[in-house]
């Protein structure tokens, strides 16, 4: 079982003080407002610094029994792309994995491997799951950290997720958990939020990929958002919705070094 990295330091670690933190950022949505999502992107952040728009970006979807969550390897250790198997032990109880999910994708996938090492310290789906847990109480999720690869590697990750879905006959979400450029000024992460932001709103995955690279961007989660997006594409979307857009520096008060973090559903 899969033990907590990030809890007292991202998110509150006792059961009781998490629940309470979760049910304060969490926003009233009645369910005939929820959108039937196929993708969102999430930030990741601590809590005190974009807990609010995550909760919000969860809120206004419609969360079904699996979550398939892709993170970015913070560490560099395990596999490039690295599915966990085990359940993951989390302060508000522990999470299990959709094994019937886990073992399609395993079986039309030659570059996704099982690999807990990657997951081992990783905060980036770790930060997700308890909103996950408090808006769907049967909740059960495949977790995959991906490392930078390639474009073509992208589409080949992203077609095996969606034929998994396609195959499984369920609704299924897809949480990409990434934050936007990181330590520039307002400014400069605005200009190139605004650039990133526009490549997903026009749901077009090559150009964000390649657009985040050419404009050194430094969005950590870039190659989990392009697989997402790739994926839903797959599975038919076509809508998309900026839940919100924020960066740390209203909360830290430095407008100099700031982390820019979006909430955007994918339908």
């Amino acid at each position: 079982m899969r033990q907590p990295a990030v809890a007292d330091r991202f998110y509150p670690g006792s059961a009781k003080a998490l629940g309470l933190a979760v049910t304060e950022l969490l926003p009233a949505v009645p369910d005939s407002g929820k959108i039937k999502g196929l993708a969102v992107v999430s930030p990741h952040a601590g809590y005190v610094y974009s807990g609010a728009l995550a909760a919000e970006t969860f809120s206004a979807v419609v969360i079904p029994e699996t979550v398939i969550i892709l993170g970015p390897n913070h560490h560099g250790q395990g596999a490039p792309v690295a599915l966990s198997t085990t359940s993951w032990d989390m302060p508000m109880g522990s999470v299990p994995i959709d094994r019937e999910l886990t073992d399609l994708i395993l079986a039309h996938s030659q570059h996704i491997k099982v690999d807990e090492l990657a997951h081992k310290y990783e905060h980036s789906l770790e930060v997700q799951v308890p909103f996950l847990q408090r808006l769907q109480e049967h909740l059960s999720i495949v977790p995959l950290v991906i490392s930078h690869i390639t474009y073509p590697l992208c589409e080949d990750v992203a077609a095996t997720l969606a034929k998994a879905i396609r195959i499984s006959g369920r609704d299924i979400l897809i949480v990409a958990s990434s934050d936007m450029n990181h330590y520039e000024s307002r400014p400069k992460t605005e200009k190139k939020d605004r650039l990133a932001l526009q490549c997903i709103e026009q749901l077009n995955p090559y150009d964000l990929y390649h657009t985040v690279h050419s404009q050194r961007i430094s969005m950590c989660g870039v190659i989990p958002v392009v697989i997402a997006m790739l994926a839903a594409l797959a599975c038919g979307a076509s809508k998309y919705h900026l839940v919100g857009h924020t960066d740390s520096g209203y909360v830290s008060g430095d407008t100099d070094q700031v982390v820019g973090y979006a909430g955007i559903v994918i339908s």
